[in-house]
Protein backbone atom coordinates (compact mmCIF):
# COMPACT_ATOMS: atom_id res chain seq x y z
CA UNK A 1 0.00 0.00 0.00
CA UNK A 2 1.15 3.52 -0.73
CA UNK A 3 1.68 5.67 2.31
CA UNK A 4 0.43 9.20 2.80
CA UNK A 5 1.24 12.06 5.14
CA UNK A 6 -0.65 12.09 8.40
CA UNK A 7 -3.45 14.65 8.67
CA UNK A 8 -1.40 16.93 10.92
CA UNK A 9 1.12 17.29 8.10
CA UNK A 10 -1.19 18.03 5.23
CA UNK A 11 -4.63 19.22 6.31
CA UNK A 12 -5.92 22.76 6.45
CA UNK A 13 -7.10 24.72 8.40
CA UNK A 14 -4.32 25.04 10.97
CA UNK A 15 -4.57 23.22 14.29
CA UNK A 16 -5.78 26.19 16.32
CA UNK A 17 -7.26 28.79 13.95
CA UNK A 18 -8.78 32.02 15.20
CA UNK A 19 -12.33 31.45 16.39
CA UNK A 20 -14.81 33.21 14.15
CA UNK A 21 -17.79 35.04 15.62
CA UNK A 22 -20.57 32.47 16.08
CA UNK A 23 -23.37 32.79 13.56
CA UNK A 24 -26.17 32.91 16.13
CA UNK A 25 -24.54 35.44 18.44
CA UNK A 26 -26.70 38.47 17.73
CA UNK A 27 -23.99 40.77 19.10
CA UNK A 28 -21.76 39.87 16.18
CA UNK A 29 -24.44 40.94 13.72
CA UNK A 30 -24.45 44.32 15.44
CA UNK A 31 -20.68 44.67 15.65
CA UNK A 32 -19.38 42.70 12.64
CA UNK A 33 -22.20 42.65 10.09
CA UNK A 34 -19.80 43.10 7.17
CA UNK A 35 -17.78 40.04 8.21
CA UNK A 36 -20.94 37.98 8.70
CA UNK A 37 -22.22 39.07 5.29
CA UNK A 38 -18.91 38.24 3.61
CA UNK A 39 -18.69 34.74 5.07
CA UNK A 40 -22.36 33.90 4.43
CA UNK A 41 -22.00 35.07 0.81
CA UNK A 42 -19.57 32.21 0.22
CA UNK A 43 -22.43 29.81 1.01
CA UNK A 44 -24.99 31.66 -1.10
CA UNK A 45 -25.99 35.24 -1.73
CA UNK A 46 -29.49 34.46 -0.43
CA UNK A 47 -27.97 33.99 3.04
CA UNK A 48 -25.88 37.16 2.90
CA UNK A 49 -29.00 39.10 1.90
CA UNK A 50 -30.59 38.22 5.24
CA UNK A 51 -27.95 40.03 7.30
CA UNK A 52 -29.59 43.43 6.86
CA UNK A 53 -32.94 41.93 7.89
CA UNK A 54 -31.35 40.52 11.04
CA UNK A 55 -29.78 43.88 11.94
CA UNK A 56 -33.03 45.76 11.27
CA UNK A 57 -35.20 43.35 13.26
CA UNK A 58 -32.73 43.37 16.14
CA UNK A 59 -32.80 47.18 16.15
CA UNK A 60 -36.62 47.23 16.13
CA UNK A 61 -36.71 44.64 18.91
CA UNK A 62 -34.34 46.60 21.14
CA UNK A 63 -36.20 49.85 20.47
CA UNK A 64 -39.47 48.19 21.49
CA UNK A 65 -37.92 46.83 24.67
CA UNK A 66 -36.49 50.25 25.55
CA UNK A 67 -39.83 51.91 24.89
CA UNK A 68 -41.64 49.35 27.06
CA UNK A 69 -39.23 49.92 29.95
CA UNK A 70 -39.75 53.69 29.70
CA UNK A 71 -43.52 53.28 29.64
CA UNK A 72 -43.43 50.93 32.63
CA UNK A 73 -41.45 53.49 34.59
CA UNK A 74 -43.98 56.15 33.58
CA UNK A 75 -46.86 53.89 34.61
CA UNK A 76 -45.30 53.20 37.99
CA UNK A 77 -44.93 56.92 38.62
CA UNK A 78 -48.51 57.58 37.57
CA UNK A 79 -49.81 54.75 39.75
CA UNK A 80 -48.11 56.25 42.79
CA UNK A 81 -49.62 59.62 41.96
CA UNK A 82 -53.09 58.06 41.90
CA UNK A 83 -52.70 56.95 45.51
CA UNK A 84 -51.57 60.40 46.54
CA UNK A 85 -54.46 62.09 44.73
CA UNK A 86 -56.97 59.71 46.29
CA UNK A 87 -55.55 60.49 49.71
CA UNK A 88 -56.03 64.18 49.00
CA UNK A 89 -59.63 63.56 47.89
CA UNK A 90 -58.80 64.86 44.40
CA UNK A 91 -61.05 62.26 42.83
CA UNK A 92 -61.42 63.89 39.40
CA UNK A 93 -57.67 64.22 38.97
CA UNK A 94 -57.23 60.62 40.21
CA UNK A 95 -59.70 59.34 37.60
CA UNK A 96 -57.82 61.23 34.87
CA UNK A 97 -54.57 59.67 36.06
CA UNK A 98 -56.20 56.21 36.03
CA UNK A 99 -57.19 56.76 32.40
CA UNK A 100 -53.59 57.74 31.66
CA UNK A 101 -52.37 54.51 33.31
CA UNK A 102 -54.82 52.45 31.24
CA UNK A 103 -53.63 54.16 28.08
CA UNK A 104 -50.01 53.44 29.01
CA UNK A 105 -50.96 49.82 29.64
CA UNK A 106 -52.48 49.59 26.16
CA UNK A 107 -49.30 51.03 24.66
CA UNK A 108 -47.20 48.50 26.58
CA UNK A 109 -49.38 45.61 25.36
CA UNK A 110 -49.09 46.85 21.78
CA UNK A 111 -45.29 47.16 22.03
CA UNK A 112 -44.99 43.76 23.72
CA UNK A 113 -46.94 42.19 20.88
CA UNK A 114 -44.73 43.95 18.34
CA UNK A 115 -41.58 42.81 20.14
CA UNK A 116 -42.89 39.26 20.26
CA UNK A 117 -43.58 39.24 16.54
CA UNK A 118 -40.17 40.74 15.83
CA UNK A 119 -38.55 38.11 18.06
CA UNK A 120 -40.30 35.34 16.14
CA UNK A 121 -39.24 36.77 12.77
CA UNK A 122 -35.67 37.21 13.97
CA UNK A 123 -35.47 33.69 15.36
CA UNK A 124 -36.87 32.22 12.16
CA UNK A 125 -34.24 33.97 10.02
CA UNK A 126 -31.37 32.99 12.34
CA UNK A 127 -32.45 29.34 12.38
CA UNK A 128 -32.39 29.30 8.59
CA UNK A 129 -28.87 30.70 8.27
CA UNK A 130 -26.03 28.18 7.85
CA UNK A 131 -22.84 28.20 9.88
CA UNK A 132 -20.04 30.55 8.90
CA UNK A 133 -17.40 28.68 6.92
CA UNK A 134 -13.86 28.86 8.22
CA UNK A 135 -11.74 31.31 6.15
CA UNK A 136 -9.52 28.45 4.95
CA UNK A 137 -12.44 26.54 3.42
CA UNK A 138 -12.22 26.71 -0.39
CA UNK A 139 -14.92 28.89 -1.90
CA UNK A 140 -16.94 27.07 -4.53
CA UNK A 141 -20.29 26.79 -6.26
CA UNK A 142 -20.62 22.98 -6.30
CA UNK A 143 -18.90 19.71 -5.38
CA UNK A 144 -16.69 20.22 -8.42
CA UNK A 145 -14.84 22.86 -6.39
CA UNK A 146 -13.90 20.49 -3.55
CA UNK A 147 -10.16 20.09 -2.98
CA UNK A 148 -8.44 16.72 -2.90
CA UNK A 149 -6.11 16.63 0.09
CA UNK A 150 -4.57 13.19 -0.16
CA UNK A 151 -4.96 9.53 -1.13
CA UNK A 152 -4.12 6.30 0.69
CA UNK A 153 -3.37 2.95 -0.86
CA UNK A 154 -3.75 1.91 -4.46
CA UNK A 155 -6.70 0.95 -6.63
CA UNK A 156 -6.95 -2.86 -6.85
CA UNK A 157 -5.98 -4.55 -10.11
CA UNK A 158 -8.15 -7.34 -11.56
CA UNK A 159 -7.41 -9.85 -14.29
CA UNK A 160 -11.14 -9.94 -14.97
CA UNK A 161 -13.87 -7.32 -15.37
CA UNK A 162 -15.00 -6.43 -11.82
CA UNK A 163 -18.73 -6.70 -11.27
CA UNK A 164 -20.86 -3.98 -9.66
CA UNK A 165 -22.27 -4.71 -6.24
CA UNK A 166 -25.77 -5.24 -7.60
CA UNK A 167 -24.64 -8.28 -9.60
CA UNK A 168 -22.55 -9.60 -6.71
CA UNK A 169 -25.41 -9.23 -4.23
CA UNK A 170 -27.87 -10.94 -6.52
CA UNK A 171 -25.56 -13.83 -7.45
CA UNK A 172 -24.60 -14.55 -3.82
CA UNK A 173 -27.97 -13.69 -2.28
CA UNK A 174 -26.48 -10.94 -0.09
CA UNK A 175 -29.23 -8.37 -0.66
CA UNK A 176 -32.72 -8.98 -2.02
CA UNK A 177 -33.53 -5.69 -3.75
CA UNK A 178 -36.88 -6.84 -5.10
CA UNK A 179 -38.29 -8.07 -1.80
CA UNK A 180 -36.88 -5.05 0.06
CA UNK A 181 -38.88 -2.82 -2.29
CA UNK A 182 -41.92 -5.09 -1.84
CA UNK A 183 -41.73 -4.65 1.93
CA UNK A 184 -41.18 -0.89 2.12
CA UNK A 185 -40.93 0.61 -1.37
CA UNK A 186 -38.01 1.89 -3.42
CA UNK A 187 -34.90 2.77 -1.49
CA UNK A 188 -35.12 0.03 1.17
CA UNK A 189 -32.89 -3.03 1.39
CA UNK A 190 -33.40 -6.60 2.58
CA UNK A 191 -30.05 -8.05 3.63
CA UNK A 192 -30.01 -11.83 3.62
CA UNK A 193 -27.69 -14.68 4.67
CA UNK A 194 -24.05 -13.70 4.32
CA UNK A 195 -25.12 -10.16 3.45
CA UNK A 196 -26.91 -9.70 6.77
CA UNK A 197 -23.99 -11.26 8.62
CA UNK A 198 -21.46 -9.02 6.84
CA UNK A 199 -23.49 -5.90 7.64
CA UNK A 200 -23.69 -6.91 11.31
CA UNK A 201 -19.97 -7.77 11.40
CA UNK A 202 -19.01 -4.39 9.96
CA UNK A 203 -21.11 -2.54 12.53
CA UNK A 204 -19.57 -4.52 15.40
CA UNK A 205 -16.06 -4.06 14.03
CA UNK A 206 -16.49 -0.29 13.70
CA UNK A 207 -17.82 0.06 17.24
CA UNK A 208 -15.10 -2.14 18.72
CA UNK A 209 -12.32 -0.18 17.06
CA UNK A 210 -13.64 3.21 18.11
CA UNK A 211 -14.30 2.10 21.68
CA UNK A 212 -11.20 -0.01 22.35
CA UNK A 213 -8.60 1.74 20.18
CA UNK A 214 -9.81 5.32 19.85
CA UNK A 215 -11.28 5.95 23.29
CA UNK A 216 -14.91 6.76 22.47
CA UNK A 217 -17.75 5.99 24.87
CA UNK A 218 -20.38 3.84 23.18
CA UNK A 219 -23.99 4.92 23.55
CA UNK A 220 -27.16 3.44 22.11
CA UNK A 221 -29.55 6.34 21.49
CA UNK A 222 -33.25 6.45 20.62
CA UNK A 223 -33.97 6.25 16.91
CA UNK A 224 -36.60 8.98 17.20
CA UNK A 225 -35.95 12.50 18.47
CA UNK A 226 -37.92 15.66 19.18
CA UNK A 227 -38.25 18.64 16.87
CA UNK A 228 -35.99 20.61 19.22
CA UNK A 229 -33.19 18.07 18.81
CA UNK A 230 -33.43 18.43 15.04
CA UNK A 231 -33.23 22.19 15.46
CA UNK A 232 -30.21 21.75 17.71
CA UNK A 233 -28.04 19.98 15.13
CA UNK A 234 -29.19 22.22 12.27
CA UNK A 235 -31.34 19.62 10.48
CA UNK A 236 -34.44 21.76 10.97
CA UNK A 237 -35.90 23.90 9.60
CA UNK A 238 -33.65 23.59 6.51
CA UNK A 239 -34.20 19.86 5.86
CA UNK A 240 -37.65 19.39 7.35
CA UNK A 241 -38.93 18.21 3.96
CA UNK A 242 -36.43 15.31 3.97
CA UNK A 243 -37.39 13.89 7.37
CA UNK A 244 -39.70 11.07 8.34
CA UNK A 245 -42.32 12.46 10.71
CA UNK A 246 -43.80 10.12 13.32
CA UNK A 247 -47.43 9.86 14.39
CA UNK A 248 -48.62 7.72 17.30
CA UNK A 249 -51.33 5.53 15.82
CA UNK A 250 -54.34 7.65 14.88
CA UNK A 251 -53.45 10.51 17.22
CA UNK A 252 -52.96 13.42 14.83
CA UNK A 253 -51.96 15.71 17.72
CA UNK A 254 -48.80 13.62 18.17
CA UNK A 255 -47.80 14.16 14.56
CA UNK A 256 -44.51 16.06 14.29
CA UNK A 257 -43.47 15.70 17.92
CA UNK A 258 -40.96 12.99 17.00
CA UNK A 259 -38.91 12.25 13.89
CA UNK A 260 -36.91 9.23 12.72
CA UNK A 261 -33.25 10.20 12.96
CA UNK A 262 -31.33 11.03 9.74
CA UNK A 263 -28.13 10.10 11.60
CA UNK A 264 -27.12 9.32 15.19
CA UNK A 265 -25.69 12.84 15.30
CA UNK A 266 -29.23 14.09 16.04
CA UNK A 267 -29.65 12.31 19.40
CA UNK A 268 -25.99 11.97 20.44
CA UNK A 269 -24.95 15.60 19.88
CA UNK A 270 -28.01 16.61 21.92
CA UNK A 271 -27.21 14.40 24.93
CA UNK A 272 -26.11 17.45 26.95
CA UNK A 273 -28.49 19.99 25.46
CA UNK A 274 -29.55 22.74 27.89
CA UNK A 275 -26.82 21.69 30.34
CA UNK A 276 -23.82 23.51 31.78
CA UNK A 277 -20.90 21.09 31.91
CA UNK A 278 -17.91 21.42 34.18
CA UNK A 279 -14.59 22.27 32.58
CA UNK A 280 -13.06 18.98 33.71
CA UNK A 281 -15.84 17.01 31.96
CA UNK A 282 -14.47 17.98 28.53
CA UNK A 283 -13.62 16.58 26.10
CA UNK A 284 -16.45 14.10 25.61
CA UNK A 285 -16.14 11.44 22.92
CA UNK A 286 -19.20 9.40 21.93
CA UNK A 287 -19.79 6.75 19.28
CA UNK A 288 -23.10 5.17 18.38
CA UNK A 289 -24.60 2.78 15.88
CA UNK A 290 -27.97 3.61 14.40
CA UNK A 291 -30.04 3.11 11.30
CA UNK A 292 -30.45 6.39 9.44
CA UNK A 293 -33.67 7.46 7.73
CA UNK A 294 -33.68 10.05 4.95
CA UNK A 295 -36.62 10.80 2.70
CA UNK A 296 -34.38 12.60 0.23
CA UNK A 297 -34.75 12.84 -3.54
CA UNK A 298 -32.54 10.68 -5.70
CA UNK A 299 -32.75 7.58 -3.51
CA UNK A 300 -32.60 4.08 -4.99
CA UNK A 301 -35.48 3.41 -7.35
CA UNK A 302 -35.78 7.12 -8.14
CA UNK A 303 -32.58 7.63 -10.05
CA UNK A 304 -30.04 5.07 -8.83
CA UNK A 305 -30.32 1.31 -8.59
CA UNK A 306 -28.66 -0.60 -5.78
CA UNK A 307 -27.24 0.47 -2.43
CA UNK A 308 -25.63 3.85 -3.17
CA UNK A 309 -28.58 6.09 -2.27
CA UNK A 310 -31.24 4.60 -0.04
CA UNK A 311 -33.86 5.80 2.41
CA UNK A 312 -32.55 3.64 5.26
CA UNK A 313 -28.93 2.74 5.93
CA UNK A 314 -26.68 1.89 8.88
CA UNK A 315 -23.93 4.07 10.28
CA UNK A 316 -21.56 4.36 13.21
CA UNK A 317 -21.39 8.01 14.23
CA UNK A 318 -18.62 9.83 16.11
CA UNK A 319 -19.38 12.91 18.23
CA UNK A 320 -16.99 15.13 20.16
CA UNK A 321 -17.84 17.95 22.59
CA UNK A 322 -14.65 19.92 23.20
CA UNK A 323 -13.20 23.24 24.29
CA UNK A 324 -12.94 25.69 21.36
CA UNK A 325 -9.19 26.21 21.53
CA UNK A 326 -8.33 22.62 20.59
CA UNK A 327 -11.24 21.74 18.33
CA UNK A 328 -9.24 21.59 15.10
CA UNK A 329 -6.72 19.23 16.67
CA UNK A 330 -9.73 17.11 17.63
CA UNK A 331 -11.05 17.26 14.06
CA UNK A 332 -7.79 15.86 12.72
CA UNK A 333 -7.88 13.06 15.29
CA UNK A 334 -11.46 12.21 14.35
CA UNK A 335 -10.50 12.09 10.68
CA UNK A 336 -7.63 9.75 11.52
CA UNK A 337 -10.03 7.52 13.48
CA UNK A 338 -12.25 7.15 10.41
CA UNK A 339 -9.24 6.59 8.17
CA UNK A 340 -8.00 3.78 10.39
CA UNK A 341 -11.11 1.76 9.55
CA UNK A 342 -10.40 1.85 5.82
CA UNK A 343 -6.67 1.30 6.28
CA UNK A 344 -7.30 -1.77 8.43
CA UNK A 345 -9.53 -3.18 5.67
CA UNK A 346 -6.92 -2.28 3.04
CA UNK A 347 -9.35 -0.17 1.01
CA UNK A 348 -8.08 2.61 -1.25
CA UNK A 349 -9.52 6.04 -0.47
CA UNK A 350 -9.03 9.76 -0.88
CA UNK A 351 -9.72 12.76 1.36
CA UNK A 352 -11.47 15.90 0.12
CA UNK A 353 -11.87 19.23 1.81
CA UNK A 354 -15.37 20.40 0.94
CA UNK A 355 -15.93 23.82 -0.53
CA UNK A 356 -18.37 26.33 0.93
CA UNK A 357 -21.23 25.20 -1.34
CA UNK A 358 -20.91 21.49 -0.52
CA UNK A 359 -20.53 21.58 3.28
CA UNK A 360 -23.35 20.52 5.54
CA UNK A 361 -25.60 23.29 6.88
CA UNK A 362 -24.09 23.36 10.37
CA UNK A 363 -20.44 22.85 9.45
CA UNK A 364 -17.60 25.35 9.61
CA UNK A 365 -15.12 22.89 8.05
CA UNK A 366 -15.71 19.44 6.55
CA UNK A 367 -13.48 16.67 5.21
CA UNK A 368 -14.98 13.78 3.27
CA UNK A 369 -13.40 10.36 2.97
CA UNK A 370 -14.28 8.62 -0.28
CA UNK A 371 -13.49 4.95 -0.77
CA UNK A 372 -12.81 3.42 -4.18
CA UNK A 373 -15.48 1.02 -5.49
CA UNK A 374 -14.05 -0.87 -8.48
CA UNK A 375 -17.40 -2.14 -9.73
CA UNK A 376 -18.67 1.44 -9.85
CA UNK A 377 -15.41 2.79 -11.24
CA UNK A 378 -15.82 5.68 -8.84
CA UNK A 379 -15.25 6.92 -5.31
CA UNK A 380 -18.05 6.69 -2.74
CA UNK A 381 -18.32 8.93 0.32
CA UNK A 382 -18.20 6.79 3.48
CA UNK A 383 -17.26 9.42 6.05
CA UNK A 384 -17.79 13.12 6.54
CA UNK A 385 -15.93 14.71 9.46
CA UNK A 386 -16.99 18.22 10.45
CA UNK A 387 -16.23 20.87 13.02
CA UNK A 388 -19.44 22.77 13.68
CA UNK A 389 -17.64 25.03 16.17
CA UNK A 390 -20.30 26.50 18.50
CA UNK A 391 -23.10 26.63 15.91
CA UNK A 392 -24.89 23.59 17.34
CA UNK A 393 -24.15 24.22 21.01
CA UNK A 394 -25.78 27.65 20.70
CA UNK A 395 -28.86 26.18 19.05
CA UNK A 396 -29.21 23.59 21.82
CA UNK A 397 -28.13 25.95 24.64
CA UNK A 398 -25.22 23.73 25.69
CA UNK A 399 -22.52 25.46 27.74
CA UNK A 400 -19.55 24.66 29.93
CA UNK A 401 -17.68 26.55 32.62
CA UNK A 402 -14.15 27.33 31.51
CA UNK A 403 -11.12 27.47 33.80
CA UNK A 404 -12.07 31.03 34.82
CA UNK A 405 -15.62 30.02 35.71
CA UNK A 406 -17.13 31.73 32.68
CA UNK A 407 -19.99 30.04 30.81
CA UNK A 408 -19.02 29.35 27.20
CA UNK A 409 -20.36 27.32 24.31
CA UNK A 410 -18.22 24.27 23.48
CA UNK A 411 -17.40 23.18 19.95
CA UNK A 412 -19.21 20.10 18.64
CA UNK A 413 -17.66 17.80 16.03
CA UNK A 414 -19.31 14.97 14.15
CA UNK A 415 -18.01 12.28 11.84
CA UNK A 416 -19.02 9.03 10.19
CA UNK A 417 -16.99 6.21 11.52
CA UNK A 418 -18.07 4.99 8.94
CA UNK A 419 -21.31 4.83 6.96
CA UNK A 420 -22.84 1.74 5.43
CA UNK A 421 -24.04 0.56 2.91
CA UNK A 422 -21.32 2.24 0.82
CA UNK A 423 -18.55 0.62 2.86
CA UNK A 424 -20.33 -2.69 2.22
CA UNK A 425 -20.36 -1.90 -1.51
CA UNK A 426 -16.67 -0.95 -1.65
CA UNK A 427 -15.64 -4.02 0.32
CA UNK A 428 -17.45 -6.64 -1.76
CA UNK A 429 -16.43 -4.96 -5.02
CA UNK A 430 -12.78 -4.74 -3.92
CA UNK A 431 -12.53 -8.30 -2.63
CA UNK A 432 -14.54 -10.09 -5.34
CA UNK A 433 -12.80 -13.14 -6.88
CA UNK A 434 -12.84 -14.64 -10.39
CA UNK A 435 -15.00 -17.56 -9.20
CA UNK A 436 -17.61 -15.16 -7.79
CA UNK A 437 -16.70 -15.58 -4.12
CA UNK A 438 -15.60 -12.73 -1.85
CA UNK A 439 -12.46 -12.75 0.26
CA UNK A 440 -12.90 -11.38 3.79
CA UNK A 441 -10.23 -9.00 5.14
CA UNK A 442 -8.39 -10.46 8.13
CA UNK A 443 -9.85 -8.07 10.77
CA UNK A 444 -13.40 -9.20 9.90
CA UNK A 445 -12.74 -12.93 9.77
CA UNK A 446 -13.28 -13.53 13.48
CA UNK A 447 -16.63 -11.67 13.30
CA UNK A 448 -17.85 -13.69 10.30
CA UNK A 449 -16.05 -16.92 11.29
CA UNK A 450 -14.84 -17.36 7.74
CA UNK A 451 -12.21 -15.99 5.38
CA UNK A 452 -14.46 -16.10 2.33
CA UNK A 453 -18.11 -15.73 1.32
CA UNK A 454 -18.60 -18.75 -0.93
CA UNK A 455 -20.50 -18.97 -4.18
CA UNK A 456 -22.81 -21.66 -2.78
Amino acid sequence: MASRPRPSQCLAPPKNPPILPPVLDIRQFRENSDLIRERLATRGEEFAAKVDDVVQLDTERRESITAVEELKAKRNTASKEIGALMGQKKLEEAEAKKAEVRDIGDQISELDAKAGQTDAELRDILLRLPNLPHPDVPIGASEEDNTEISQWGEKPNFDFEPKPHTEICESLGLVDFTRGAKLSGSGFLLYSGWGARLERALIQYLLDMHVHEHGYTEVSPPFMVSYDCMIGVGQFPKFEDQAYMVQEGLDEESRGKLYLIPTAEAPVANIHREEILKNEELPKYYCAYSPCFRAEAGAAGVGTRGMIRVHQFDKVELIKVVEPEGSYDELQKMLSNAEKILQSLNLHYRILQLCTADMSFGSATTYDIEVWAPGQGDYLEVSSCSNCEDYQSRRMNLRYKDADGKNRHPHILNGSGTALARLFVALIETYQQPDGSILIPEPLQSYLRTDRIPTN
